[in-house]
């Protein structure tokens, strides 16, 4: 049986990171604002843990065919979130193209985008072309389709390279429903994200039951909380496996409760 592969997680410093990361990481003497976990190939889909003591960008991501093969549609799972931390997604009312770009010279932005407050445990979906920004305070895991570009409207007065004119030319303007409802789909198990870019299933674990998932393309299963092992080899949170995509799967057992993020491509259906 093939066995599951731990990812390694690659720690990026950040102006407006964390230096503290547990229980998911060490502290850290620099900020960390994010956690990439990578192999030694290029998946189809990125997971990251994103550590914020600021506010990011307000920023847009292309979609496929747009600005290369592969756009950038997105999740946001909440982990950890101070009093009144929130994301931006969408706007408050429909606007215009217009007066979006115009938002963007005058500094206006900031008070047409939408802010959410968030609790640990939400889920948000972020689809290509949606307007958004994370806030400072907050622990979460993104899971994206692997691409990197993003084309950013606002930066707070940060002195970076700002690309108004592709964002406004592709951005929805309309507002966003905010938190992704939960759909049970089994025992311990609810859906939290489907879209054709990629499944994300909430998993939780009792002790001692074992538990083998289905094969599925591209599956990456991310520890948030508890321990115990992946065939013989201990899990703790903050770590991610890749499992294999055909034959029979590891065997996933709890030594306490524990929390899983399993993602995934799902196939034509």
């Amino acid at each position: 049986m093939p066995n599951a592969i731990r990812l390694t997680p690659s720690l990026r410093e950040k102006v407006w990171g964390k230096t503290r990361l547990a229980p998911w990481f060490p502290d850290s003497e620099t900020p960390i604002g994010e956690a990439w976990y990578l192999t030694d190939r290029e998946l189809p889909l990125l997971v990251k843990l994103i550590f914020t003591s600021q506010r990011l960008s307000v920023q847009v991501h292309p979609d496929d065919g747009e600005a290369g093969p592969r756009g950038k549609t997105e999740m946001w799972h909440i982990l950890a979130a101070d009093p009144g931390a929130a994301i931006a997604l969408g706007f408050r009312q429909p606007i215009t193209r217009q007066h979006l770009l115009e938002s963007t010279r005058t500094g206006a932005v900031e008070q047409l985008i939408n802010w959410f407050p968030v609790q640990p445990g939400e889920t948000y979906f972020t689809p290509a072309h949606t307007v958004h920004a994370i806030g400072g305070g907050i622990v979460l895991c993104e899971i994206q389709q692997n691409s990197d570009v993003t084309w950013r409207l606002w930066d707070w007065g940060r002195p970076r390279e700002l690309h108004v004119e592709e964002a406004v030319a592709i951005a929805d303007l309309g507002v966003h429903p905010g938190a992704a409802r939960a759909t049970p789909i089994s025992e311990g198990c609810d859906e939290l994200v489907r879209c054709q870019h990629f499944v994300t299933e909430l998993v939780r674990l009792t002790p001692g039951a074992p538990h083998a998932p289905a094969p599925e393309q591209c599956q990456i299963w991310i520890c948030v909380e508890g321990r115990g092992a992946i065939q013989a080899d201990p899990f703790q949170p903050g770590e991610a496996w890749l499992f294999p995509e055909a034959g029979q799967q590891p065997t996933v057992r709890a030594e306490t409760n524990a929390r899983f993020l399993r993602t995934y491509v799902p196939g034509v259906r």
